[in-house]
């Protein structure tokens, strides 16, 4: 019983504790916000079109469940996680921005501050493309008199609702329990696990029971890999070299550098999933052009974000790619063999400076590649196996499983640092 010494023990801590209310209060304000919808939408008839439309119901999970009642906040943090990439992108090919990140917290809070000025504009776009798109469904009237007005209104209203879930998320980070983008995510995809259960046992027949039982091993399957992938490390030795000052001696200790298999987390799939997203998306709005070539390029689109093999193998490879990408962008071999070497530590057989960072490098793509693979094969897994089985209501499962395993697992591993720094402090 552990886990529950840990739980009486996180609970005995004053500050821990109210960190953890506060978290939790500013979750409740975010689901409270989810609930209160835009003027003017008929909500049957939008649940009904998310229940038609696979991507979107994807989508609905970035929003962190604001989507389906086209809420204040039905964009979520979208916005600011394409935001995000557009800088991570621009950071390793403009210069400038680069040396700017290797300036330390300064240069990353700019950055960050460009990142959320770019997430306004971001944010209004995406507002009026969801509602040109939920307009031209004219066979479900989703959204009606909706005048220059009220569209100028509805465009400002969801901008804010997505500036107050970045100002929320950032307020859940400052705390160290977990990331709050994250957490914003995890909320929303948890609330929604009863009515996707109730969905799939409104549907269930006696045909299907061996196609969920198989889904439902393959889904403790992809967990115990989430788990595996997520603790897995290398352990690359470190020994510092003896120091005299004085009339005492330093150094001499052999300890190692952790080098973990997945050091990106949950953001490949983050990642993937928005741009995934876009193509079909942007698709929806020239299927009622006039061109005819447009409307086929649209609908040739769809269909092939539809096909669940091309679909798949897009999906794995951008988890993968973005699982290199995010190791780049987080991890610095340079910079750990240059603080290596100030500390008089080197790695046995190997020359410090430039040697060592090469050595680092090598190491972390053979590793990456290992974590790129199982990390792809577990995020299109479910779709294949929703193809397999015929229980679309689950599709959508299997993407929220990758992202709310890797939260609870970034988020436990938050907590016991911050036990442990008490632990050390003799609090």
């Amino acid at each position: 019983m552990n886990w529950l010494k840990k739980i009486i023990q996180i609970w005995k801590l004053k500050d821990l504790r109210n960190s953890i209310l506060y978290v939790m209060g500013l979750l409740v304000v975010f689901r409270l916000a989810a609930h209160i919808p835009v003027p003017g939408v008929d909500t049957t008839a939008l649940e009904q079109f998310f229940n038609t439309n696979q991507l979107l119901g994807v989508m609905n999970i970035l929003s962190g469940g604001g989507m389906e009642n086209f809420s204040i906040v039905a964009l979520g943090v979208a916005p600011y996680i394409t935001a995000s990439i557009i800088f991570q992108l621009l950071v390793m090919i403009i210069p400038r921005l680069e040396e700017l990140q290797k300036e330390g917290e300064a240069g990353q809070r700019k950055i960050q501050q460009w990142t959320r000025l770019l997430s306004v504009p971001l944010a209004a776009l995406q507002a009026y493309a969801l509602i040109v798109l939920l307009s031209q469904q004219s066979n479900l009237q989703i959204i009606s008199n909706l005048d220059s007005w009220r569209l100028f209104i509805t465009i400002v209203t969801m901008t804010g609702g997505t500036i107050f879930l970045m100002w929320i998320g950032e307020l859940i980070t400052e705390r160290h329990i977990g990331n709050g983008i994250s957490l914003l995510i995890f909320t929303g995809i948890v609330v929604q696990l009863p009515q996707a259960l109730q969905q799939t046992i409104f549907i269930f027949d006696r045909t299907q029971l061996i196609n969920i039982i198989i889904f439902i091993a393959i889904a403790l399957i992809t967990i115990v890999g989430v788990v595996v992938v997520t603790e897995g490390q290398r352990n690359v030795p470190v020994s510092y070299a003896k120091r005299v000052r004085g009339m005492k001696m330093y150094g001499g200790v052999n300890t190692h550098l952790p080098l973990r298999v997945n050091m990106a987390g949950v953001i490949p799939i983050i990642f993937a999933i928005s741009i995934i997203l876009f193509p079909p998306t942007v698709a929806q709005f020239f299927l009622n052009a006039k061109s005819t070539v447009l409307v086929t390029i649209a609908q040739n689109t769809i269909g092939l974000f539809q096909n669940q093999i091309f679909y798949g193998a897009i999906y794995f490879l951008l988890v993968f790619g973005f699982t290199y990408f995010y190791t780049e962008v987080v991890f610095h071999p340079d910079q750990i063999a240059e603080n290596l070497q100030k500390q008089s530590g080197f790695i046995p057989g190997i020359r410090p400076g430039s040697h060592t960072a090469d050595y680092l490098r090598r190491t972390t793509t053979r590793i990456t590649l290992a974590g790129a693979l199982f990390l792809g094969l577990i995020a299109v897994l479910p779709v294949a196996m929703t193809s397999f089985t015929g229980v679309a209501t689950l599709a959508i499962g299997g993407t929220s499983l990758l992202i709310v395993v890797q939260v609870v697992i970034e988020t436990v591993k938050q907590l016991e640092s911050q036990l442990t720094m008490r632990d050390y402090e003799g609090l």
